[in-house]
C-alpha cells in the first residue's frame, strides 16, 4: 500500500494538503488527525458537566470534570437514582475516546475506486459543504431516476433522538423501506423470553436492593448487561442477605463470586430451565400468591403423571398445568443431567434455593441464553422460571419498566410524497416476514428487524443498493460471518459513513463525515431504566469540539436536508424546518446548531416545563436540566400489571396464547401450516409443544469430529460498544477481563483439553471453523469446561487506528475477531443473530 492507515489517519486537512505516494507534497495547514497533545492542567478547581455515557445499553448518567477547557476525570450523576452516581470501567475511558488521536477529523472523500479489506482507500479531506453536495447529487440521481427506494440507511449506536429524525424521518419521507438496526446484532431473542409469556418485549429491572436469591443466567452484571454500576453496588449486599446463582460454561467476574456455579454444556438452557420448572412444580415450591394451587389442597404434580387442567385454580397466570403436561412433567434433574452435564443433585438444591427465597427470586436472563439458532424457546423457558417463582413485579423481583415523560415529535405523514408512499413499500432486505424468518417480535411476523441477513441481501441483489448512508456502525467488524459484510461492502456504488473512527466498514466508504464523540460533545436526551427507576439523561458538549466534526442525528440531517432542497427536494427539510419549535418562545429552528438545540428542548420539555406535576422529579427550566443533566420517575409500583398483562389472556401464560395467536395469522397469511413455519425456520418442536416454554436441543455448525470444541463469544467489561479498542486504557487493563491478559488476546482452554493436545499457555494457535479462521494466544484456564473454548469479543481489528490494529499500515489485526469464526445464522422466531450457546464448533491447533 503506498499510502499507509496511519498516513490515512494523518491524511485530513481542513485546507489544502495532499498526499502523494505516501509523502505529504505539501504540509497540511491544519493535520487533520495528527496526534492530540495534551495540554497541562494546573492544580485547582474545575467543574463536573453532567452528560450520558454511551459505552453500553445502560446510558448511565454521568459527569465530567473539566479543567482548563479539558476533561479530566469522569463520575457517575450523582443525582441518579439508575446507577447511585457511579460508573463502571467503561465510563472510565469516555476521556481516552475523546482525545483519541486516531479519530477522523474532517469529511474526506476515497480517490481508489477499488475496495476491499485492505485495498487503502486513498481518502483525501475535502469540506463538510462538498462532501454533502456530493451526497445530495447521488440521493437525487435516485430519485430522479425513480429508484428511491435503491437508498439504504443503517444505523450502529444511537440516542432516542435518531429514531425520529435520522432512522425514521430520512428514509421515509426520501422513499426507501431500506431502513435497519443494529439491534438484532445485539441482544433481541431474550426480549421474546417475557414477550411471550407476559406480553412485555423489552429488557428488564430488578429490585436488588431486597433480592434473596438471584440466578445471573447467560451474562455477566457486574461486567456486562445494562445496568453494570447498579449491579456492582448492589451485588455485596446480595451476597450477604442471600444466594448468587450463575449459569454460564465460562466462570465470568459474576460467576467467580457466586454461590453456587453452573457451567452447562452451552446451548442446554432450556433443558436446564425446564428441570428446575420441574422440580418447584413437583415438590410444590412455586408462589401460590402469584400462580395459584389446587382446588384440593394436594399438590398433584408427580412425575410422569398427566393433571386434569380443571383440578387447579390459576391466579396471575395462564396455562400452568399444560405446560406440566406438554412439557414438564418427565423433565426431572436426572433428565436434566444428561442435557446440561450439571449434577442432578445441584440442579435440585438451586431449584430449592430459588423456591425457598421467592417470590424475591430474580432470574437476570442475558444474551447467552437466547442468542442461538433456537433461542427464542430458551428464552421463554428461563424467564418462565420468574413467573414460577412469582417473582413478576414483586419484592426484590423482576420488573418491567417506568418510562420518563418525553415529548413527541410530529408526525410525518403529512410531509410524504407520492413517490416516497409508493416506494417505502418496496420489499426489505433482511428477509422478514419470510416461512423461514418469522421475525416475530412484539407478537407480530415481521416486525423485528434482521439486521445482518442485510449482508446476504446485498450479495444476493447487488443492484438492491446504490447508495448507503450508515452512522456509528461497523458491521464488517461487529456482524457474526463477517466476510459477508467485505464482499457486500466492496459491490456498494456510493456508500457513506459517519462515524468517530476510521472503521474496518469505513475502509469501503466514498465519503467519510466525522461525527460528534457525543457521550462528550454532542447533544440529545437517552433515556432507560435502572435501580426501579426511569431516568432521562442529557448528552451535551462538555469541552470545545477540537475538530471539525458534526452530530449526525441533528446536524448533519439539517445540513443534508438544506442540500436535497436546493435541489428540488424539500421535503424532509419542510418538515424539520415546519415542525420543529421551540416549546417555550415557538421560534423555528434556521441553522443546525438551532436545529439540534430545539430537538433536545422537545424531547426533554415534559420534564422541565411538564403540564401537570410529576410524580419524579421536579425541574425548573432547561438550564436547570442541562445543569443537573437528569430526570428521575418515581419508584416502579409493585404488582403493577398483575391482572393487566399484554398477552392475549392479560395474564403471565405459561402456555402462550400470545405466540399461538401469532403463528396462527402468520401461518393463515402464508396459507401454510405452524409445524410447517417451525420446519422452515430450524425448530424441533410440533404441534403444542410449539406454544410452551421447552428445550430445543442445540443446533450445532460443524461436525463434532472434525470441530470438536464449542466456541464460547462473551464481551469485555471494557467494551465500549466495540469502540474502545483503539485506548491505551482498554489495552492495559484487559486483564480485568477473567482469564485475559494485558495487550493481548488470548483463547482460554480448559488444562484437561489442553493436555489431550499437547498444548500449553502462550502458545500460537489457529482456530477454525466452518466459516474462517483467526490466530491468537492459547491460555489453559479452569474456568471455562472442558469441550468448550471462550474468547473475549473485542480483539481482532485490521482496522480503527494504530492501537487497535496489530499494523494499521499493512491491515494486520491485534488478536483475532470472533465474528470471523461465529457463523451466520439466526434466532429466526425473533430475528436475532447467533452468537451463543455453542453453535459454532472450532479446532483448536498449535502454529
Amino acid at each position: 500500500m503506498k499510502l499507509s492507515r496511519r498516513n490515512f489517519i494523518k491524511a485530513s486537512a481542513a485546507t489544502g494538503g495532499v498526499i502523494l505516494a505516501g509523502c505529504a507534497a505539501s504540509k497540511p495547514a491544519m493535520n487533520a488527525m495528527a496526534e492530540a497533545k495534551a495540554q497541562p492542567s494546573s492544580p485547582g478547581t474545575g467543574d463536573w458537566i453532567p452528560t450520558t455515557c454511551q459505552g453500553c445499553t445502560a446510558w448511565c448518567p454521568v459527569e465530567v470534570y473539566v479543567q482548563n477547557g479539558r476533561a479530566t476525570k469522569v463520575r457517575g450523576n450523582q443525582l441518579s437514582k439508575a446507577n447511585n452516581g457511579y460508573c463502571c470501567p467503561r465510563g472510565h475511558l469516555i476521556i481516552h475516546q475523546l482525545y483519541d488521536p486516531d479519530r477522523i477529523k474532517v469529511p474526506m472523500k476515497r480517490t481508489n475506486p477499488q475496495k476491499g479489506r485492505g485495498v487503502d482507500p486513498k481518502f483525501v479531506p475535502i469540506s463538510w459543504d462538498e462532501a454533502l453536495d456530493i451526497v445530495a447529487d447521488k440521493m437525487m440521481e435516485l430519485r430522479n431516476n425513480n429508484e428511491p427506494h435503491k437508498f439504504m440507511y443503517m444505523r450502529g449506536r444511537y440516542s432516542a433522538t435518531a429514531t425520529e429524525l435520522l432512522y425514521g424521518t430520512v428514509p421515509k419521507l426520501f422513499g426507501t423501506p431500506h431502513a435497519y438496526s443494529h439491534s438484532a446484532l445485539c441482544a433481541e431473542a431474550e426480549k421474546m423470553g417475557p414477550g411471550y409469556t407476559q406480553g412485555f418485549f423489552g429488557y428488564r429491572d430488578y429490585d436488588l436492593e431486597k433480592t434473596r436469591c438471584l440466578v445471573i443466567w447467560g451474562c455477566d452484571p457486574l461486567s456486562s448487561n445494562r445496568q453494570v454500576p447498579n449491579a456492582i453496588h448492589k451485588f455485596g449486599k446480595i451476597l450477604d442477605q442471600g444466594t448468587v446463582i450463575a449459569v454460564d460454561p465460562r466462570l465470568s467476574a459474576s460467576a467467580s463470586k457466586a454461590h453456587e456455579w453452573l457451567p452447562l454444556k452451552p446451548g442446554s438452557d432450556g433443558a436446564l430451565a425446564s428441570s428446575i420448572a420441574h422440580l418447584l412444580l413437583a415438590e410444590g415450591l412455586w408462589n401460590k400468591e402469584f400462580v395459584g394451587d389446587f382446588k384440593g389442597g394436594k399438590n398433584l404434580f408427580v412425575p410422569g403423571q398427566t393433571v386434569d387442567e380443571e383440578s387447579f385454580a390459576e391466579k396471575e397466570t395462564y396455562g400452568v398445568v399444560k405446560w406440566w403436561n406438554i412439557e414438564l412433567k418427565d423433565k426431572t434433574p436426572a433428565w436434566g443431567e444428561k442435557e446440561t452435564l450439571i449434577p442432578a443433585e445441584q440442579i435440585a438444591r438451586v431449584a430449592r434455593v430459588m423456591g425457598k427465597a421467592a417470590p424475591a427470586t430474580a432470574v437476570w436472563m442475558g444474551p447467552g441464553a437466547a442468542m442461538h439458532p433456537r433461542g427464542t424457546y430458551s428464552a421463554m423457558a428461563v424467564h418462565a422460571l420468574n413467573g414460577l417463582v412469582g417473582s413478576i413485579d414483586a419484592e426484590g423481583g423482576v420488573l418491567q419498566e417506568l418510562k420518563p415523560p418525553l415529548g413527541d415529535f410530529a408526525k410525518i405523514d403529512p410531509y410524504k410524497d407520492e413517490t416516497a408512499t409508493h416506494f417505502g413499500h418496496e420489499k426489505k432486505l433482511d428477509g422478514r416476514g419470510g416461512i423461514d424468518m418469522p421475525a416475530m417480535m412484539k407478537a407480530k411476523a415481521g416486525s423485528g428487524v434482521v439486521t445482518n441477513n442485510v449482508a446476504n441481501g446485498m450479495l444476493k441483489d447487488p443492484e438492491a443498493v446504490k447508495v448507503f448512508l450508515s452512522s456509528w456502525s461497523n458491521f464488517n467488524f461487529s456482524a457474526t460471518g463477517a466476510h459477508r459484510w467485505d464482499e457486500a461492502m466492496a459491490r456498494v456504488p456510493f456508500f457513506v459513513h459517519m462515524v468517530t473512527n476510521p472503521a474496518e466498514m469505513t475502509q469501503f466508504a466514498d465519503i467519510v463525515l466525522p461525527a460528534t464523540y457525543n457521550a462528550a460533545e454532542g447533544l440529545s436526551v437517552i433515556s432507560n431504566k435502572a435501580n426501579m427507576h426511569a431516568h432521562a439523561s442529557i448528552q451535551q458538549p462538555v469541552v470545545k469540539r477540537l475538530w471539525d466534526v458534526k452530530q449526525e442525528e441533528t446536524e448533519v440531517v439539517w445540513l443534508l436536508a438544506e442540500k436535497l432542497k436546493a435541489r428540488g427536494f424539500s421535503k424532509i427539510h419542510d418538515y424539520y424546518a415546519g415542525e420543529f419549535k421551540d416549546p417555550e418562545t415557538g421560534k423555528a429552528p434556521t441553522n443546525a446548531d438551532e436545529f439540534a438545540e430545539i430537538v433536545a428542548r422537545i424531547s426533554s420539555a415534559p420534564m422541565w416545563m411538564p403540564k401537570e406535576p410529576l410524580k419524579g422529579d421536579r425541574i425548573d427550566g432547561w438550564e436547570e436540566f442541562k445543569k443537573k443533566g437528569i430526570y428521575n420517575t418515581e419508584k416502579y409500583p409493585y404488582k403493577k400489571n398483575w391482572g393487566k398483562f399484554k398477552t392475549e389472556t392479560k395474564k403471565f401464560e405459561f402456555y402462550s396464547e400470545t405466540l399461538k395467536k401469532t403463528f396462527s395469522e402468520f401461518a393463515e397469511k402464508k396459507k401454510t401450516g405452524i409445524d410447517a413455519i417451525l420446519e422452515a425456520s430450524g425448530y424441533t418442536a410440533r404441534g403444542e409443544l410449539a406454544f410452551v416454554p421447552h428445550y430445543e436441543p442445540p443446533k450445532r455448525h460443524g461436525s463434532l469430529s472434525e470441530y470438536p470444541f464449542d466456541f464460547i463469544d462473551y464481551k469485555s467489561r471494557l467494551n465500549r460498544e466495540g469502540r474502545s479498542q483503539n485506548t491505551t486504557g482498554y489495552q492495559e487493563f484487559k486483564k480485568v477481563d477473567s482469564g485475559d491478559t494485558s495487550w493481548d488476546d488470548v483463547l482460554k482452554m480448559n488444562p484437561v483439553d489442553g493436555k489431550k493436545l499437547g498444548l500449553k499457555t502462550g502458545d500460537r494457535v489457529k482456530i477454525s471453523s466452518t466459516t474462517g479462521s483467526i490466530t491468537t494466544t492459547l491460555k489453559l484456564w479452569e474456568g471455562v469446561r472442558p469441550g468448550t473454548v471462550a474468547k473475549c469479543f473485542g480483539q481482532g481489528h485490521w482496522a480503527y487506528g494504530q492501537v487497535a490494529a496489530k499494523d494499521y499500515a499493512k491491515a494486520q489485526p491485534r488478536g483475532g475477531n470472533n465474528n470471523e469464526l461465529l457463523v451466520d445464522d439466526y434466532d429466526r422466531l425473533s430475528g436475532a443473530t447467533a452468537r451463543n450457546g455453542g453453535f459454532t464448533g472450532v479446532r483448536v491447533e498449535k502454529i
